[in-house]
């Protein structure tokens, strides 16, 4: 009787099997998820296994490549309903044996479940030609048990030949202790050993570290026969001398009587504290492992040359099984290394290999993201976000890494992640066998960014209304003092010509910082015209001079006799190159001499960089000041804002223009660019 698995979230699949097939030949099992139904196919009880699955995705395609992998020479039925050739195709491509559409044909599955038992059974063959087709090991296998029973130790015994075939089996071992404890034992049923130990050296605990009996030559019991315990946890052998030496140095099989074992009183006392006869190394066809030591037979005689040979060949194959296994430990503990970084990092990990399986996640992963199934609590590749998902998918079948990404829940406003998705390539050009994904979380790091900037803007807003009141405060302390003596003294001529100077001054402070905090507030230009640069330099100039005035001050503006139109808002720039221009003259207020210097250079599509240097006749920028004195609030006097410069930058900056201050060098006046991108206009209607 044959079982079929029916693997469907619903019965009606099943009910249809049960009812069409013949119970006598045919028991039906139905199971609703691949959990339920993995211990089945792991351990070989399902005849076939009928999927009921709709073709239509990924998530599809990756459970038949499970149950491919959890039962690989199980029989596969896929029912679908409408057909897509695309996905019939990958189906069969990550292994389906038949994809059937539904409704279900009774007579049709009958004849494929006919097949795939006639295709699985053995075939026959006649005597000659199922001789002919042994490998050469049976044949000898074969013809040994032609031949009478030979004299006990003979090579063509079956049982010997057996026990060669038995040490082919060995080298899936993962348990060297086992492992070699069972070799002896069934060395002493088939040869009738009396005593028998093997000597390993330490093995090496992670890839391109020496063990430290590799270091030093020493080999250690790692199994025997017929020995104390208590001697082997205190006896060595070594490479260095001794049995250990003798055979490392010859490189073949050492008996006790030996012409080089008598000449040696080392090895002569090893033997004779082991009780052995015959050494013989154990090679993994690089170089030695160890030593194995053999006493005679237990009727007393010692062991045949053709015995040893045997032997020296079984521990060979021993040889490789125990060196698979110690690499095998090596990548374990490599593994749980890795894993053990992994999983204590605090930003997210998860590695998805081809088939979207989530071979590794660790505890920030398992909080990052929703696991589903309660069950075994492993994360799944279904249980990541869309997007991220869609970006390893892409990276997975492009092999291309894509560039890192904010994410944002959309079931947790305020958190922020930072995705990175890496594959792993083995060979150069080759697909990825798995993505590493990598989510840090920003949310906290984000909070502080908004909270440290929320704290500069306060800062911002009381350094302003410091330095505001400080400023007014002095603009309203003369004309407070007038207004004082306004009664008393008004008809003094004297008193009110100081009071109109007063009421300027503080007019023309006011009006001034009215101006910078109105060029500050704006981001785009408010108006758009033409118009000639040198007359606006000569304004701002005269503006300036209205906050610095200087009896003896000098001004010269250099257009290099090619007027240049500038296209912009023009009371800003005016506002920009007086803020300039007052500057060079507090640079030296006894005499001031300014200098402005307009230099166009030609671009292509007629733009000109044009470029506007003020230069003063002061003692010049420091390194300091030549790095600060664009910053708001920097001033070196002791009265105004320290805005000007700031103000000035903005305008330009709003003008697709650039300030700079250029670097001081010594003896050399200060010097302020600013370059402005203007179009090529005649001047013929200015």
């Amino acid at each position: 009787m044959k079982t079929l698995l029916v693997l469907s979230p619903h019965p009606e699949l099943a009910d249809t099997l049960r009812q069409g097939l013949s119970p006598e030949r045919y028991r039906i099992v139905h199971r609703t998820t691949l959990e339920e139904a993995e211990p089945l196919l792991a351990h070989g009880l399902a005849g076939a296994c009928c999927l009921d699955i709709e073709l239509s995705g990924v998530q599809q395609t990756w459970m038949i490549e499970k149950i491919r992998r959890c039962a690989p020479q199980c029989p596969l039925l896929v029912f679908t309903g409408a057909r897509q050739w695309e996905w019939e195709e990958e189906a069969y491509l990550k292994g389906a044996t038949h994809v059937l559409t539904k409704p279900l044909r009774l007579r049709m599955l009958t004849t494929l479940l006919d097949r795939l038992w006639a295709a699985s059974a053995p075939v026959a063959l006649a005597p000659d030609s199922a001789a002919a087709q042994l490998p050469p090991a049976l044949e000898s296998f074969k013809s040994a048990e032609a031949v009478p029973p030979a004299a006990h130790g003979s090579l063509a015994s079956p049982s010997q030949m057996g026990l060669r075939g038995f040490s082919a089996i060995l080298t899936h071992s993962l348990d060297a202790e086992a492992m070699l404890r069972q070799f002896l034992l069934l060395l002493r049923e088939m040869t009738g050993l009396n005593r028998a130990a093997i000597f390993l050296r330490s093995p090496s605990h992670t890839f391109g570290e020496r063990g430290a009996a590799e270091n030093t030559g020493r080999l250690r019991a790692a199994c025997a026969l017929g020995l104390p315990r208590s001697l082997l946890d205190n006896f060595e052998l070594s490479f260095d001398g001794g049995i250990g030496g003798l055979v490392s140095r010859l490189s073949r099989i050492v008996r006790r009587q030996s012409e080089e074992s008598r000449r040696d009183g080392t090895t002569q006392r090893e033997f004779e504290l082991l009780g052995a006869q015959v050494a013989v190394p154990i090679l993994d066809r690089e170089g030695i492992l160890g030593v194995a030591v053999f006493d005679g037979h237990i009727t007393g005689e010692p062991l045949s040359n053709a015995e040893l040979e045997l032997i020296f060949h079984l521990l060979e194959q021993v040889g490789l099984a125990i060196k698979n296994i110690w690499l095998h430990d090596q990548l374990s503990g490599n593994h749980e290394l890795m894993a053990g970084i992994l999983r204590e990092l605090k930003d997210a990990c998860v590695v998805v290999s081809r088939d979207l399986a989530v071979l590794h996640f660790n505890k920030a992963a398992r909080r990052f993201f929703t696991v589903s199934n309660a069950r075994t609590g492993e994360l799944e590749f279904s249980d990541l976000p869309q997007l991220i998902g869609a970006k390893v998918f892409q990276v997975l079948k492009t092999g291309t890494a894509v560039p890192p990404f904010r994410f944002e829940p959309a079931g947790a406003p305020g958190t922020v992640y930072h995705i990175t998705v890496v594959p792993f390539q083995r060979k150069e050009g080759t697909l990825p066998a798995s993505v590493l994904l990598m989510a840090e979380d920003l949310t906290h790091s984000e909070q502080l960014r908004q909270l440290e900037g929320e704290a500069a803007n306060l800062r911002l807003v009381r350094t302003m209304a410091d330095r505001l009141a400080h400023e007014v405060g002095n603009a309203l302390v003369p004309l407070s003092t007038h207004q004082q003596l306004l009664s008393e003294k008004y008809s003094d001529p004297e008193f009110r010509t100081s009071l109109d100077a007063a009421l300027a001054d503080g007019v023309k402070r006011v009006n001034r910082l009215i101006n910078q905090m109105r060029f500050l507030a704006r981001d785009a230009l408010t108006s758009t015209e033409a118009f000639p640069l040198a007359p606006l330099v000569e304004e701002a100039y005269e503006e300036a001079r209205k906050h610095q005035p200087a009896k003896k001050a000098q001004f010269v503006c250099a257009d290099e006799k090619k007027p240049v139109v500038v296209t912009g808002d023009r009371a800003a720039l005016k506002h920009a190159l007086s803020e300039v221009i007052l500057n060079a003259l507090q640079a030296n207020p006894g005499e001031p001499k300014i200098g402005v210097f307009l230099h166009a250079d030609a671009t292509t599509n007629g733009i000109h960089d044009l470029q506007i240097e003020v230069q003063d006749n002061g003692t010049g920028f420091t390194q300091e000041t030549a790095q600060k004195a664009p910053a708001p609030f920097y001033t070196t006097r002791n009265i105004g804002l320290g805005l000007g410069l700031t103000v000035s930058r903005k305008i330009i900056e709003t003008h697709h223009g650039k300030l700079e201050i250029l670097p001081p060098r010594t003896g050399q006046p200060g010097v302020v660019r600013i370059s402005l991108p203007v179009e090529s206009t005649p001047l013929a209607h200015f």
